[in-house]
């Protein structure tokens, strides 16, 4: 068994970054953990009610997907830039508690400033000598964010692992369904549609029916 933890900057990255993987971890035995670092706010105010009915969305996705625990640090949506520090301090408090052997963060070069802030937090917790511990880390691709990104050379996400999810993206739909009020129409990026159509680009890339795609930063090829 091993100890893997998702970090996802909001509510539904956990689900369109990696819930596939997720099922399979689970169903291989890992225990998997998600922080959410950002709480919700809509039209740029926060809302405690409409966040509340976020974070409810967000355990039924749990359910859905399978895995144990989740960690919700309500940090500022939209202002995770602002300093860093304030994500390093919590986010480094309960990775420690939890010491886990393998790390999913988002994608450095996603056009959402939380999730870039939230990367660059993480590798700052996630620093070689301090974590011997993590055996692998991953970052992971969330529609809407990353290839939305201006074509700039950092910007380019170029997978170079693949996890095979023919067997568990139903499950990942399922769970993108429970996020309610995140959830568009297609051609959207985020409908249900376009991510399993993505994920059917993603297994064309690597030989499989559908699959997610990793840039794997620490770890080897199994």
């Amino acid at each position: 068994m091993k100890k893997v933890l998702i970090i996802a900057p909001h509510m539904d990255d956990e689900t369109l970054g990696c819930g596939g993987t997720i099922c399979r971890r689970v169903k291989a035995g890992d225990k998997v953990c998600v922080f959410f670092i950002a709480h919700r706010v809509y039209n740029h105010v926060f809302d405690e009610r409409r966040n509340n009915i976020e974070k409810a969305h967000a355990l039924k996705a749990k359910n859905a997907l399978g895995y144990s625990d989740t960690l919700f640090l309500n940090l500022p949506d939209e202002r995770l830039d602002a300093c860093i520090q304030d994500i390093i301090i919590p986010l480094e408090k309960g990775f420690f508690d939890l010491k886990p052997d393998v790390v999913y963060v988002p994608f450095s070069g996603d056009n959402n400033q939380d999730h870039r802030a939230v990367f660059d937090a993480a590798r700052v917790v996630l620093r070689p000598a301090a974590t011997p511990f993590v055996k692998e880390i991953y970052m992971y691709e969330t529609p809407s964010s990353t290839e939305q990104s201006p074509p700039l050379p950092e910007n380019a996400f170029l997978p170079n692992y693949y996890v095979n999810i023919k067997n568990t993206i139903g499950k990942k739909i399922k769970a993108l369904g429970c996020y309610e009020t995140e959830g568009r129409k297609y051609p959207h990026p985020r409908s249900a549609e376009a991510v399993k159509i993505a994920a059917q680009k993603r297994g064309i890339e690597a030989g499989f029916e559908y699959a997610e795609a990793f840039v794997m930063l620490r770890g080897k090829w199994s």
